[in-house]
């Protein structure tokens, strides 16, 4: 058994960590620059049940990116009190972030109840968008949720079964469905991002959640190679969509985010951040000659605006006279793109955490620790400062 310590305080060492840059956070995990488990965040319970019902009506404006700079490593903090703003904001972490990126910080803390009001909450979005998009003759299917909330009722009864054969087989029903609910959704998502669809993040989204649902009825029955490998198929496929999402988001035109009307609230180390979760290599000398040949050119966003996506902008909502935009149209599209950066850094987090979940399934499958015995497993010490996470760290750094 590898020995774990379980805090409800962040460490100091690690917070010196984050604050220097020899620690990052890549989702639910905090890393060396070798790419070592130095601990990992689980959501405390009280944190679970408040957001597991947050799909909407939630604003991350600039909080999420002040996250990312300053714990995923793309800035390193040298002010005054760095260390004591990485507790404060790792404290905040779940509560915010959960609801913004809809995942939460460790595969095991999310249980199906959890993903049933989730899943509902995204079916409810695209019903409300049904409604605005009625005009524009686009039809959204919304059917399958039903089958996808059943399979998770499902799931739920057969884990409160006692019988261990009825058990196994009802569980084994339920990710049969599971597997459907991914082809579906995965097909879904494709088309959706094929025409730049606004409606692609809550398919990829539920995609997500349908291949958690499965991951968790393997971890229900201890299968936990089984539940790693579905996970690390899931993160290729949903990987590959989400960069697709995020290209689409920058459009074909990605230096229009650095216009001077957005000066101040995107810059280039804020869009260098979203290059390099697409390509680690990725510095802000080789973002800027990437631009670079587009910066010589004259602004004509009447020209640019015809190619933006509908997730940026339905073409049907950009008005344009003799001299280009109208005033109402151009206002639109600068107050649009803040929100678009804000929903890429959205889906970054996102991305992060489900990845990430694979070095908690590595952890179960050394340690053999039964499911249920790591669902318990929490601090001996209360709770005093009403952290939203759990430390958990190892004596040595992990190579999982």
């Amino acid at each position: 058994m590898i020995p774990l310590s379980l805090t409800f305080d962040l460490p100091m060492k690690i917070a010196e960590g984050l604050a220097n840059g020899e620690y990052i956070r890549n989702g639910g995990v905090i890393q060396d620059t070798a790419g070592r488990v130095i601990t990992w965040l689980k959501d405390s319970p009280n944190i679970i049940s408040s957001v597991a019902h947050s799909t909407s009506n939630f604003d991350p404006s600039g909080v999420l990116h002040l996250l990312i700079d300053g714990t995923n490593g793309f800035v390193t903090q040298k002010r005054l009190g760095a260390i004591s703003v990485q507790v404060d904001q790792l404290r905040n972490l779940a509560m915010f972030s959960s609801a913004a990126s809809l995942l939460t910080l460790g595969v095991t803390a999310i249980g199906f109840t959890a993903i049933y009001k989730k899943v509902q909450g995204l079916e409810t979005q695209l019903k409300a968008v049904q409604l605005e998009l009625k005009n524009v003759d686009e039809k959204i299917d919304i059917g399958f949720y039903s089958n996808f909330r059943a399979a998770l009722d499902l799931a739920r009864n057969a884990f409160s079964m006692e019988d261990e054969s009825n058990r196994r087989s009802s569980a084994l029903q339920a990710i049969n469905r599971f597997l459907e609910a991914e082809h579906i959704y995965l097909d879904l998502t494709d088309k959706e991002l094929e025409k730049g669809s606004a409606i692609a993040d809550e398919y990829l989204l539920t995609l997500c959640l349908a291949f958690i649902a499965e991951v968790r009825c393997y971890l229900e029955l201890c299968e936990y190679g089984t539940a790693r490998r579905r996970l690390e198929e899931g993160k290729t496929k949903v990987r590959s969509r989400m960069i697709e999402r995020v290209n689409n988001l920058l459009t074909s035109n990605p230096v229009i985010y650095l216009h001077p009307s957005l000066t101040g609230v995107v810059d280039l180390s804020r869009l260098t951040s979203i290059y390099q979760w697409k390509n680690p290599s990725a510095t802000e000398n080789s973002v800027f000659e990437e631009f670079r040949e587009h910066l010589g050119k004259t602004w004509n966003l009447s020209e640019w605006s015809k190619q933006f996506p509908a997730s940026i902008m339905e073409q049907s909502k950009i008005k344009r006279n003799l001299f280009g935009l109208d005033n109402k149209s151009q206002n639109a599209i600068f107050d649009r793109l803040p929100k678009a950066i804000n929903e890429i850094e959205e889906i970054i987090e996102t991305n992060r955490r489900f990845e990430s979940y694979e070095y908690e399934l590595k952890l179960l499958e050394q340690t053999k620790v039964p499911f249920s015995k790591w669902l318990n497993t929490a601090p001996e010490t209360p709770n005093t400062n009403n952290s939203n996470l759990i430390f958990i760290t190892p004596e040595e750094p992990l190579t999982l």
